[in-house]
């Protein structure tokens, strides 16, 4: 029996509409996701999801597009496997889930709703410049923060080996 190294999928998320500052950060992380040999799983649109997908492709990287809708073609074009999943914005849970670890940049509600998901299934969230959350009118630190993109990929491939770590572990 042949036996496959499995890749490392990272989920990065944020908004559709969002402006070239975060734009630029989001095709950082996706060439810095690249080169480090990881998988960008993402909605598969336009925003953040598009400008991450295209910084991957230019280092090398392969991409992948859960879509809300049933037609491929709506994928941006940086998206090498787009997943119809005919869903709508439920297939948010399937974007965090896909990923070890989920990298959040910038976004409005849709983001927020898929960091709740991440942090409800103790799926680690990476923040670079993205939601703050708070209980108890305290900042509370589920998200764990970052500079900058090298800062948030490093540390989302570092959550992301320590959580499969505790998995194997856990067998």
């Amino acid at each position: 029996m042949v036996r496959r190294s499995k890749s490392l999928l990272i989920s990065v998320i944020g908004g559709s509409n969002a402006n070239g500052e975060y734009l630029d950060l989001a095709y950082q992380v996706g060439q810095e996701l690249a080169r480090r040999g990881a998988i960008v799983v993402c909605g598969g649109l336009a925003g953040i999801m598009k400008s991450v997908c295209k910084g991957a492709k230019e280092a090398g990287g392969t991409t992948i597009g859960i879509l809300p809708g049933n037609d491929p073609g709506e994928a941006n074009p940086y998206v090498d496997l787009p997943i119809c999943t005919g869903i709508g914005y439920a297939r948010n849970v399937i974007v965090v889930k896909s990923g070890r670890a989920v990298i959040a940049i910038d976004g409005a509600f849709g983001t927020l709703s898929e960091i709740g998901h991440a942090l409800g299934d103790a799926i680690p969230v990476i923040g670079l410049r993205t939601w703050n959350i708070s209980q108890d009118n305290k900042v509370a630190r589920y998200i764990i923060p970052a500079n900058d993109p090298v800062d948030a990929v490093e540390k989302a491939i570092a959550a992301a080996r320590q959580r499969s770590s505790r998995k194997k572990r856990a067998k």
